[in-house]
């Protein structure tokens, strides 16, 4: 059975484009907060530590092509999975402008670790292409809703 996606609202998608340009050509990173249940309200950028060798599988890999929240991030993270708004969806871009969950990600996520779901959001030639949300399903990470990357105007939807 495909998990329910959790509820971004556009607004949401929106600050997390906007993260994911400024960032570029680095992957960002960080999550999407809210109640328990319901939709996520509320964006949490975080600086992408792949550059300072960090990452638990792949130092090797620049934040071109890699993502890792470490330090006092990572902590603070952890610690909101006790509060009223818990993280509910990590996410990261992509800098070959595709919203895909790739092996790596796969890899890092299964478990899950934690109760998250998790956006992926590509970037290319200084635009989002698109995005796609993925939720634990069985033994794998699965696409549970996809968007088109902004139109002319700005809009997300």
């Amino acid at each position: 059975m495909t998990p329910a996606p959790i509820d971004i609202p556009d607004e949401i998608r929106a600050q997390v484009y906007v993260h994911a340009l400024a960032a570029f050509p680095a992957e960002c990173c960080g999550y999407l907060v809210g109640a328990r249940a319901g939709v996520v309200d509320a964006v949490v950028a975080c600086t992408n530590a792949q550059d300072q060798g960090a990452h638990p599988t792949h130092p090797e890999r620049g934040a071109d092509t890699g993502f890792v929240i470490a330090g006092a991030e990572l902590l603070a993270f952890a610690r909101a999975f006790d509060g009223d708004r818990p993280p509910r969806v990590v996410y990261h871009s992509h800098t070959n402008g595709r919203a895909y969950f790739s092996s790596v990600d796969q890899d890092l996520a299964s478990g899950p670790a934690y109760p998250v779901q998790h956006l992926v959001v590509g970037v290319a030639d200084g635009r989002v292409t698109e995005a796609a949300l993925f939720a634990w399903s069985d033994n794998a990470y699965v696409e549970v809703a996809r968007w088109q990357g902004p139109r002319e105007g700005g809009s997300t939807a």
